[in-house]
């Protein structure tokens, strides 16, 4: 799938069927993660590969949504990526953990690239993060970014509708609307 088209299609998803993920596929996913940049190249996060529907089950018993739908969908499928940062091998500039950043753009790389494979992901941020290191043998320097189950779509979903460029995006100062080239903005 072409680069602009995965960006401006991918959504999360919540349903997934439980079909096996292509190995190629995965590595693909992985390899993409880790070209993500990260502060002074440090690689400051670790990537867990979660195919054991036991552990997976437990996983989906740490999610903290509002809803079940993230904790199913943990369960039904076939790999769920876990993100986790060690801060001390990162850096903090002006009170921001980098290693946040880090294991962000990793997941969004991995995200990106299963979409352009054909998976589907969500990202999961509200966790039992003692729980979750804990069953995961994560050791205790480390912290939970993120983690996203990755799977074949079991439902259609529209992207969303996009904001208006000119609310989100301004030329040398807060507020004056980016207009270069305005037709070619999508609004």
């Amino acid at each position: 799938m072409d680069f602009y088209n995965v960006i401006e299609n991918r959504v999360s998803y919540k349903k997934f069927k439980n079909d096996s993920i292509d190995r190629d596929s995965l590595q693909r996913m992985i390899n993409s993660a880790m070209n993500s940049p990260s502060y002074k190249n440090n690689t400051s996060y670790k990537i867990i590969i979660v195919e054991d529907d036991n552990i997976k089950n437990s996983l989906s018993n740490c999610i903290r949504n509002s809803t079940s739908e993230m904790s199913e969908a943990v369960k039904d499928t076939p790999v769920t990526c876990v993100v986790i940062g060690k801060p001390e091998n990162s850096g903090v500039m002006n009170g921001k953990d980098f290693y946040l950043m880090d294991g962000a753009i990793a997941m969004e790389h991995f995200v990106l690239s299963a979409a352009a494979e054909g998976y589907g992901t969500c990202w999961v941020t509200e966790f039992d993060e003692n729980e979750i290191k804990r069953m995961l043998n994560i050791p205790s320097d480390y912290k939970v970014i993120a983690l996203t189950p990755v799977g074949k779509p079991n439902e259609t979903k529209e992207s969303h509708v996009k904001k208006d460029v000119r609310e989100y995006v301004f030329m040398n100062e807060f507020n004056e609307p980016f207009t270069i080239n305005d037709s070619a903005l999508k609004y």
